[in-house]
């Protein structure tokens, strides 16, 4: 699922189905596990807010459609249809020449080179942070221990509880905080504030990666530990222990597969991360990207193009493999594959260690803080919360459109055995079209539609939705391959026809599957925004760039609150809508 392809979108499965996207974010399945019957009353209540979340949904939809302007003003740049055109005619024709294929082929390197570093330095991150947010680590020991009177405590998911009340709470709240808050800022605002302490280094799009790809690790890796079952842990700790020692011996090894598998899954996202990072000046695929766009060289953008999808084929194909049964040898072998690699990117890379520990670094970075504090208004309260509310909008519509696009694709490119030659071929057409929407960045996509769209929310929400429509339509897909079928076998015996069978069999089997990804897939876009505005798009990445442009740095922070707090208001609503729905 998520994580997918778990393109941002899935993770690997372990025991019981267990997946994640790029953002960490628990398949919705077994996010929460009900610990015990509802309260009376609760099936009304839970109804009355679903209908309120309905609501609320639709009228956020039509309030994001009308600020769009579609149908009040022109929204569309005619002039810019034929500079479209030209561009498609390009991918026929792709820049294949000897130099630029090799300028291809080391910008390639440069980006997985990123992509690997961001994520080992991310999962040795994930791995300390994960055990110290996890609930079992501050649990003191002893796990769905008695409660008053003598019955024990429910233990969820074979994990025990966090100390509440306890003297450990606070370490544990501490941490999840602390963690939190990298997690939220999206890796480009990550790059565009290295960016300006370490200057052009290798070391700017490795640490951009790192920072907030490790907390997500964390919070991954901490569902993971929490979600084990925890008898041999706590044997250890009963026979005298330390909670590090039974950790190493009773729990990694039971996991270590588990975390091995989401480690590669998020170098597939990493991937994607290195590019957007390209974009702002890292370096690699993104920064020949963005050149060959401003220089209107098309041929070699679709070589780029055309990189990118056979980039992410491989990859998507090794962590497909990594999720099969019986994996483990291949999960080694990979594991020892990443280590090579990873020594070949060091020295491929070369980042100039020294400026983390140089005096001029440090300076710039004390007097960026000092610049930043206290923050202050970009221009006035009216255009921040204009500008927060566009952002708001384009995150709807994105997942409006992705999900529109992506239900219509997966129903296309599901494929099952028995399937005649003409359905193979149409769900064959359809994964890779999905497979190449979603193989370019929202950046990538914002810069073509700014071709034909106006600037403002439109470009900035059709080019997140069509990413999000490559993530989704997979997610999609796998709910219609995996999904149960033998209510729909039932209607097909008492010979119901296929429009009745697909109605009543299944439609309301991928109904909340398909509705709970796209509540994650609004999670995530709204940190997306970020990227689409900082090309032009519109909302607040734009406002960060027109900020980081003119060196106003209280300016950027006070824009980067302001994601902060969307991010948080977008993960409430979507977690109590989920909730209402379920």
């Amino acid at each position: 699922m998520p994580g997918s392809d778990m393109p941002d979108g899935g993770m690997p499965e372990t025991g019981t189905r267990r997946m994640r996207d790029c953002s960490g974010h628990l398949d919705p399945i077994d996010a929460e596990i009900p610990e015990g019957p509802p309260p009376r009353g609760h099936d009304r209540s839970g109804s009355r807010a679903g209908r309120w979340w309905v609501i609320g949904a639709i009228v956020l939809v039509v309030w994001s459609l009308w600020s769009t302007g579609i149908g009040r003003e022109p929204v569309l740049n005619p002039p810019g249809l034929q500079t479209l055109r030209s561009f498609w005619e390009a991918a026929l024709r792709p820049d294949l020449s000897a130099e630029y294929l090799r300028r291809t082929l080391d910008a390639t390197l440069i980006t997985v080179a990123f992509a690997l570093l961001g994520t080992v330095l991310a999962s040795l991150i994930g791995l300390v942070g994960g055990v110290l947010m996890s609930e079992a680590w501050w649990a003191g020991g002893r796990r769905g221990r008695p409660a008053r009177g003598g019955a024990c405590r429910p233990v969820r998911g074979g994990a025990g509880q966090p100390a509440r009340g306890g003297s450990r709470r606070p370490g544990w709240m501490l941490t999840r905080i602390g963690l939190g808050i990298p997690r939220g800022i999206h890796e480009a605002v990550w790059g565009i504030i290295l960016l300006v302490i370490l200057g052009r280094d290798p070391l700017v799009g490795i640490l951009a990666l790192t920072i907030p790809f490790g907390a997500i690790t964390a919070k991954v890796y901490a569902e993971i530990i929490d979600e084990t079952p925890s008898g041999p842990y706590d044997a250890l700790i009963h026979a005298g222990a330390g909670r590090l020692q039974a950790f190493v011996y009773a729990t990694l090894p039971r996991i270590w597969d588990d975390l091995l598998a989401y480690a590669f899954y998020r170098f597939d996202c990493a991937v994607r991360g290195a590019v957007i990072l390209g974009m702002i000046g890292a370096g690699g695929l993104g920064f020949e990207l963005i050149t060959a766009f401003q220089g209107l060289a098309y041929e070699r953008m679709w070589t780029l193009i055309y990189a990118l999808v056979l980039l992410g084929w491989v990859f998507d194909r090794w962590s497909a493999s990594l999720r099969r049964t019986g994996r483990g040898r291949w999960m080694r072998i990979s594991a020892l594959l990443g280590l090579a690699l990873t020594v070949w990117s060091v020295v491929y890379l070369r980042p100039d260690l020294g400026r983390l520990v140089s005096a001029s670094t440090w300076e710039r970075a004390g007097r960026m803080v000092a610049d930043a504090l206290p923050p202050s208004l970009p221009s006035t309260w009216a255009d921040l919360l204009g500008d927060a509310a566009a952002t708001v909008q384009m995150s709807v519509l994105a997942v409006v459109v992705g999900s529109a696009i992506g239900v219509v694709a997966a129903f296309l490119g599901v494929h099952r055995p028995g399937d005649g030659p003409v359905r193979a071929a149409v769900a064959g057409a359809c994964r890779i079209i999905l497979l190449t929407i979603r193989a370019l960045s929202p950046p990538v996509w914002a810069l073509l539609l700014l071709f034909v769209v106006l600037p403002g929310p439109l470009p900035g929400a059709l080019a997140l939705g069509l990413y999000n429509a490559g993530v989704l339509g997979r997610l999609f897909t796998e709910v219609l391959e995996t999904m149960d079928r033998r209510p729909v076998r039932s209607l097909e015996l008492l010979g119901a026809g296929r429009a009745t069978t697909f109605f009543y069999g299944v439609v309301p089997m991928v109904t909340g599957r398909f509705t709970a990804y796209a509540l994650y897939r609004w999670e995530i876009a709204i940190r997306e925004t970020v990227v689409v505005g900082v090309v032009g798009a519109g909302g607040l990445g734009r406002v960060l760039e027109s900020q980081r442009a003119s060196f106003d740095y209280s300016g950027m922070l006070t824009v980067v609150i302001a994601l902060l707090v969307l991010s948080l208001l977008v993960d409430f609503a979507s977690a109590s809508a989920r909730r209402a729905w379920r």
